[in-house]
């Protein structure tokens, strides 16, 4: 990759970058390479001329990803606080990729805005957006405008909900193309109920999740058509966390990989487990829901790159 040191940037490119602390389950072995453009423009000229055959990945802030340990033979493209901006005009929010969900929800609930779905949600708009991230019922493609995107060959595109065909957890935004900026349109509502009800969920995500410990949110979809809505009369027989309790892996372990035991959807690093002790935990627990069950549980956390090589 020779070729990729000789693209003059503005931002910073740095070789053989090792991923394991960007991700919040700490594991992972290096990328090829690791880009933070400086701006749009520096992001456009990169792509447009870094070779074909050199595969793209856009990382945000590492919160529901497993990158194995032999590393990632990519250029992983992540957009800091340069690409971190939020702007309000009437009732459109406009997000940088690179802001964090929770402030999203923050400033536009200040704004009287209501997005207060994002507030729980780990991580940043770029991966929100990708994923059609969602909550209690809400997702981003309820409230989605549009992205502004970067395609892969370093084309600019203006991407509306028909070019992101949302799915449940899932987009269609093409391979290597990278999230820059997103639209949301929010219902409006008093800035202090919405406060009220960001802190509600704040307190129910301490009481129920692992928010202490080193995790990676969600680890597998909840079964098709069954997502939770939050709502009263909301129903738990097939959600994800409770075909895999039912399955008797609440607290199931692999050395140090864990199925947490205050919430089973979320796998855990008690210390010292790396990516293939995660994903192999992952793995094992989706076999035995499938015997008990019958039920095949996807995954949520993406899970990237290379084994570690055998000796």
């Amino acid at each position: 990759m020779d070729s990729v040191a000789e693209i003059d940037v503005r931002g910073r490119l740095v070789p053989s970058y090792d991923l394991s602390g960007l991700t919040w389950l700490r594991v992972g072995g290096p990328a090829d390479w690791l880009f933070l453009p400086k701006d749009m423009d520096d992001l456009s000229t990169f792509l447009a001329a870094l070779p074909e055959d050199i595969a793209v990945f856009p990382m945000g802030v590492g919160s529901n990803l497993i990158v194995r340990d032999g590393g990632l033979r990519a250029v992983v493209i992540r957009l800091g606080r340069n690409f971190a901006g939020i702007s309000i005009d009437d009732d459109i929010v406009t997000a940088g990729a690179g802001a964090l969900d929770f402030q999203v929800a923050k400033r536009a609930a200040e704004a009287g805005l209501d997005l207060v779905f994002l507030c729980t949600i780990p991580g940043a708009i770029g991966g929100a957006v990708r994923m059609n991230a969602g909550c209690y019922g809400s997702y981003v493609s309820d409230h989605f405008v549009s992205a502004e995107v970067v395609m892969r060959d370093g084309r600019r595109a203006n991407l509306g909900p028909d070019g992101m065909n949302f799915g449940y957890r899932q987009s269609d935004l093409p391979t290597g193309a990278v999230v820059v900026a997103a639209r949301f349109r929010a219902d409006m509502d008093d800035p202090e109920a919405l406060e009220r009800k960001m802190n509600t969920q704040f307190t129910k995500r301490e009481e129920t999740q692992p928010t202490k410990v080193l995790t990676a949110g969600s680890t597998f979809r909840n079964p098709a058509g069954y997502s939770s809505t939050g709502k009263a009369d909301d129903t738990h027989e097939l959600k994800a966390w409770k075909v895999i309790e039912d399955a008797g892996l609440r607290g199931a372990r692999r050395g140090q990989a864990q199925m947490s035991a205050m919430h089973p959807n979320f796998l855990v690093n008690l210390g010292g487990a790396n990516a293939a002790d995660l994903e192999a935990l992952g793995e094992e627990v989706r076999t035995k829901v499938f015997q008990h069950s019958g039920i095949a549980l996807e995954w949520e956390i993406a899970r990237v790159g290379e084994p570690a090589p055998t000796a």
